[in-house]
């Protein structure tokens, strides 16, 4: 038996091919291997009800995965649906935030149970991140946002082209200070998430809840927010088509997402 006990997969680029679908050859391994007891994660920046329908499939709840949502905001038990952990931005913080969208003329969107809350809901970048989660667009005027989000949210989410946001996001840094961990998920999508929250950190409180080793952990991602975990887990994975410092940081390069990168990994270090 291998020594790794838990897999933490990053969905989109990762565990997902270009359909954000799983392919039949990822999720057999990956059912193999809880099978044999391993624990499989689910991390991403997406919202949960974004994740919901991955974590369905490969039967999390049967096998106690767990989901961890908004960047690490958000980590819940699949098997319980109880939350392990939550940490959102101060209520107070939301109308500056919306302010800064305003001032830097980019969109900005965030979240109520199953709608994503925007003023534009013609943004390209907007509409993709309904289609990718299922959730239903609730226009809304920047006042009447303000109004209405008067509520912690996990995060929030601006949106553009990549050179512009690229441009947009020290701006947004500053104004926003240390309490807030501020950076893109892709060139358009620019996350604010309270401080402290990425992956990394909330996997290990995660870890320490359910005390499973560091070392006993693999990490496999290709974005910029699966920096830290890969870097922090016993065994950081890279994607093939991973960015460049998420390849340089890895201690293994597997193969593309779309070429069954996941499968590969697991076949080789978990199963026995």
């Amino acid at each position: 038996m291998s020594e790794y006990k838990m897999i933490v997969l990053d969905l989109d680029g990762t565990l997902t091919n270009r359909n954000k679908e799983i392919t039949p050859k990822t999720k057999e391994t990956l059912m193999k291997a809880q099978e044999q007891g391993k624990i499989v994660v689910l991390a991403s920046g997406r919202p949960t009800y974004g994740v919901m329908p991955l974590a369905e499939e490969l039967h999390l709840e049967d096998y106690g995965g767990y989901i961890l949502s908004f960047n690490g905001g958000i980590i819940m038990n699949c098997k319980t649906k109880e939350v392990v952990f939550s940490r959102q931005i101060p209520a107070e913080s939301n109308g500056k935030i919306i302010d800064l969208a305003q001032e830097h003329n980019v969109s900005i969107l965030t979240y109520e149970n199953r709608t994503l809350l925007t003023s534009r809901p013609e943004d390209q970048y907007v509409q993709l991140e309904s289609r990718i989660n299922t959730l239903k667009i609730i226009p809304m005027t920047i006042e009447e946002l303000k109004a209405h989000v008067t509520f912690s949210v996990p995060k929030f989410l601006m949106t553009d082209d990549g050179d512009y946001l690229a441009m947009v996001e020290p701006k947004v840094k500053a104004a926003l200070g240390k309490n807030f961990s501020v950076y893109r998920s892709d060139p358009f999508f620019l996350e604010i998430l309270p401080k402290g929250i990425d992956k990394a950190q909330s996997l290990e409180r995660l870890l320490a809840v359910i005390g499973v080793k560091r070392e006993e952990m693999i990490a496999c991602g290709d974005g910029y927010n699966d920096l830290t975990m890969v870097q922090y887990a016993g065994l950081g994975v890279a994607m093939g088509n991973g960015v460049l410092p998420v390849r340089k940081a890895a201690d293994y390069i597997t193969l593309t997402n779309e070429e069954d990168g996941v499968a590969h990994v697991v076949e080789k270090f978990m199963l026995s």
